[in-house]
């Protein structure tokens, strides 16, 4: 399967979690923001990076055989084609049921005497301050806009100067036609306060004649803007509003038109590491380039009339392609804020708190607990606090020496990173591997790295050539027993925001020859050198590709002597040629392969002769799955990994990626349990046809035979929970004495 349309094939399966009726009405409103939002990184990465390899050469092909302008053409084709559903479904389903619901999106035309009242003194005291409109003239040339922000593109024409009154008859004639201008002047404010007014004038005009100006709204005014109503919640948005007052911003011109638009540039920009003499400046630059990089999306309203769009367009180069004429609001994110308006519960998912961990307990320290047996946590039915709690005990806890750990993506007020400069100025050592190249984090990963190096942090910047990827941290500790080593594992970054959204997997240890191998591994990133043989881990760029191969080719073989085989792997992407031509030749000598792809998938199951026995599923629910989990039957010894890395070159290739196995019993089997469950799903799970569609399970959804994995996963969480809380209920505690010194 061409990757780019795969991807296109997993958007449609978040667009339809929007579509289904059983999804509660704000639910439904967050998965079309969603598809939105990933329809935003596309176009900025993947399209932006096909216009860029066609630059370079435009008959070069994929793996599927497609050339890059073939795959431009169908990507253009069925991103449009997706557009035109996300609309329909807004215009037609959610804004009427929304408006029912009493969440309504209203315009200053058509509200009350009161509501206009607000909107007035908003525009004139929170807008009108901010805003500044751009003219486009001969020597004031089209303005740089910010991408993926609306602005708006306004048609003017300068109004006719009055003639002098020579007599009493021309008097009358110039009153009666002042008269007319007023009548006219009056209906083309009217009309460019409620709408876009896109018809011609009726008097004979040229192009020249007009001028066109440019209102960059920004994001320092909020888009939505509330409005006073009897019930429920009314609201009006940003652009709406500024084109109802557009006039205010010209006087002394007429106004013919006024269009949202949006404008989507390249973000496929990467550092080009060997001209680069510092990393963060060098950093510092892609963000800049990305900045002016060129514009390969242009949204605009489809009220415009083709005198602005012709502009638009030509001004930024574009092609028919590049083209997406919108009938509804610009910039679906504004659903978001609708999904966290208050007062609307039953329109929402009931809340599923994350559960705290059996063998966690908080009186204990966790060094402690740890010390006693392996922690596998399964979030976001468990709670990531143990995490940030265990580098924060790490910080003030006399025996630790030194904490080391990999930053790929944090949250914007991170407690890990306070943390970490916490035990820096306590004297510990800390290193800390920042990847400055992970994208769209690029300035907050700069800044943390900036704050944290005052601290006394020692910060590396990762690996020339390569992305730091893994997600690992040590902590050093000095015992009676001597130097012990405790670990945490993660399939996710190290976000305690994103970790209430995403289905990742982490594990706490303190095993002797995961601690050396981290420690080999981390030293060699560290130090830039050629890592040593590492016992249990396997490391990207290095080991991990082979070990991979090596795995399912043992099992293919296994199957060939006649032993039972098994592959079962949940991974956001499957794109490595190498992998999937592993896994048909597994599929060909009898080894069932069970695979759950929330992404893309290029691999194509169900295909006679080829891949007869391989399965594919992907799960599209209310969480972001998105930890990688594999297992091998091994000859009935079983082996289980998480990991860092989907099966895509540039995991196995191009970034530093850690795959680890779990050892202890008790996780191995719960984490299998985990793995296994999602084949069960009867309710958001879609199977993967041998054409590369996907066909979703009609099940009831309410009925006995329904089965949803993450609500059964959040029910054993739970059920888990209650359990320890009984348990400790029915033992008593007694409080000891302090012993003194």
């Amino acid at each position: 399967m061409n990757r780019e349309l795969s991807w296109l094939e997993f958007n449609q399966r978040v667009l339809e979690q929007a579509e289904d009726r059983s999804v509660p009405l704000l639910e439904r409103a967050k998965f079309l923001a969603i598809s939105g939002s990933n329809l935003d990184e596309f176009m900025m990465v993947r399209v932006g990076g096909l216009k860029l390899q066609f630059d370079r050469n435009a008959m070069v092909r994929d793996a599927a055989g497609l050339t890059v302008s073939q795959q431009i053409n169908a990507v253009s084709s069925r991103v449009h084609e997706m557009v035109a559903r996300q609309y329909d479904l807004l215009r037609d389903v959610l804004e009427p049921q929304l408006a029912a619901a009493e969440i309504r999106r209203v315009k200053v035309s058509d509200c009350s005497d009161r509501a206009r009242e607000v909107a007035d003194q908003r525009f004139h005291s929170d807008v009108s301050a901010v805003l500044s409109p751009h003219a486009i003239t001969h020597d004031r040339p089209f303005p740089l806009l910010q991408g993926l922000g609306v602005h708006l593109c306004v048609r003017l024409r300068a109004l006719p100067e009055k003639k002098p009154v020579a007599d009493s008859s021309e008097d009358a004639t110039a009153s009666s036609a002042s008269g007319s201008e007023s009548s006219a002047s009056t209906k083309t404010k009217s009309a460019a306060k409620a709408t876009a007014k896109s018809e011609p004038v009726s008097e004979p005009e040229l192009v020249d004649s007009w001028q066109f100006a440019v209102i960059p709204l920004g994001r320092s005014v909020p888009r939505l803007v509330s409005m006073p109503s009897e019930r429920g919640h009314d609201y009006i948005l940003l652009e709406d509003l500024v084109t109802h007052y557009v006039e205010d911003f010209f006087p002394g011109r007429e106004v013919m038109e006024c269009v949202a638009f949006r404008i989507t540039r390249n973000a496929d920009v990467e550092l080009q590491e060997d001209g680069a003499a510092d990393l963060v400046d060098g950093m510092e630059e892609v963000l800049e380039s990305r900045r002016l990089s060129r514009v390969v999306r242009l949204e605009y309203s489809a009220a415009a009339s083709d005198h602005i769009v012709s502009f638009l367009s030509e001004v930024m180069q574009l092609t028919n392609q590049d083209l997406y004429p919108i009938d509804g609001p610009l910039d679906l994110s504004y659903l978001f804020t609708l999904h966290g308006l208050e007062g609307f519960d039953s329109l929402r998912d009931e809340a599923w708190v994350p559960q705290a961990h059996p063998s966690i307990d908080p009186a204990e320290g966790l060094f402690t607990t740890i010390a006693k047996g392996d922690i596998l946590l399964v979030h976001p039915y468990e709670r990531f606090d143990p995490i940030v709690r265990l580098i924060e005990e790490a910080a003030v806890d006399p025996d630790v020496l030194a904490i080391k750990q990999v930053l790929y993506r944090t949250s914007k007020r991170s407690p890990i990173v306070a943390a970490l400069m916490r035990a820096a100025e306590r004297g510990k050592y800390v290193s800390v591997i920042v990847e400055l190249k992970a994208r769209f984090d690029e300035a907050r990963n700069i800044e943390w790295a900036r704050e944290m190096e005052q601290a006394g942090v020692q910060v590396i910047y990762g690996i020339r050539g390569l992305k730091t990827h893994a997600k690992v941290c040590i902590i050093v500790r000095r015992e009676p027993q001597g130097i012990v080593r405790y670990l945490h594992f993660g399939t996710g970054n190290y976000n305690e925001a994103t970790a209430n959204l995403y289905s990742d997997v982490s594990l706490l240890t303190c095993n002797d020859t995961l601690g050396a191998d981290a420690t080999t591994f981390f030293n060699a990133v560290t130090g830039a050198s050629q890592p040593q043989q590492l016992q249990l881990l396997a490391a990207a760029p290095i080991t991990l590709r082979k070990r991979i191969l090596d795995l399912i080719e043992a099992e293919t073989r296994r199957c060939l002597e006649g032993q039972k085989a098994e592959i079962v792997a949940k991974l956001n992407s499957l794109v490595d040629t190498q992998v999937i031509d592993a896994l048909y030749r597994a599929s060909q000598a009898g080894v069932r392969v069970r695979l759950n792809i929330r992404g893309v998938c290029c691999l194509k199951p169900g295909v006679k002769g080829l891949s007869e026995n391989i399965e594919v599923i992907s799960i599209v629910d209310r969480f972001l799955e998105h930890a990688r989990i594999v297992y091998f039957r091994h000859g009935g010894d079983d082996e289980l990994f998480i990991s860092s890395a989907d099966w895509m070159p540039r995991n196995l290739d191009r970034r530093v990626e850690l795959f680890v196995p779990v050892i202890d019993p008790a996780a191995r089997e719960r984490l299998l349990h985990v793995l296994r469950t999602y084949f069960k799903d009867t309710t958001n799970v879609w199977r993967m046809l041998p054409t590369g569609l996907y066909d979703r399970g009609q099940a009831d959804k309410k009925g006995k035979g329904a089965f949803q994995s993450q609500r059964v996963l959040y029910n054993e969480a739970v059920e888990v929970t209650r359990k320890a809380k009984q348990s400790r209920r029915a033992t008593f505690e007694t409080h000891e004495p302090k012993q003194s010194d």
